[in-house]
């Protein structure tokens, strides 16, 4: 990129799931699962889920090594995670950002709400790509909670 430029953006999102905090959050601690409906599949995702715990993508879209790297900040089971992260597509760092994902009962399920600020740098993402992506990652998510044990 010619000149250097950052773009601060905030985006919430909000999803109701049919299945409880416990297992909801449970879908965002179990590496097999998180891959699944974050990564795409488990190839290229590891997950470390505690305080100072590192999660970790990795693939090559259309030609381009794509990065992310997250650090839970902190972890408060079933209620609260908090995370900051960094994204890079070939080495440029597009993206940092600090991430709370909360989950509330909601009736006989949970309202997972999703805050994410961000510092979009240099042109290499956009804010509402990040969100999209995210949007289409929490879909997954509830694509996969029905067919968690004990739901």
């Amino acid at each position: 990129m010619s000149d250097p430029t950052v773009t601060h953006a905030t985006f919430t999102l909000e999803r109701v799931y049919p299945v409880p905090p416990i297992p909801t959050c449970g879908a965002w601690a179990d590496p097999k699962v998180k891959g699944r409906w974050f990564a795409g599949n488990a190839d290229g995702h590891e997950l470390d889920f505690r305080p100072g715990g590192l999660e970790r993508t990795r693939g090559t879209i259309d030609g381009k090594h794509i990065a992310w790297e997250s650090l839970d900040r902190e972890i408060v089971t079933d209620v609260r995670i908090v995370y900051t992260s960094v994204l890079t597509e070939d080495d440029n760092i597009a993206t940092v950002s600090l991430t709370t994902v909360e989950f509330f009962p909601d009736g006989d399920g949970t309202r997972l709400v999703f805050v994410e600020a961000g510092a979009y740098l240099d042109g290499w993402e956009q804010p509402a790509w990040r969100e999209q992506g995210t949007s289409d990652q929490l879909d997954a998510l509830g694509s996969e909670l029905p067919a968690r044990p004990g739901k």
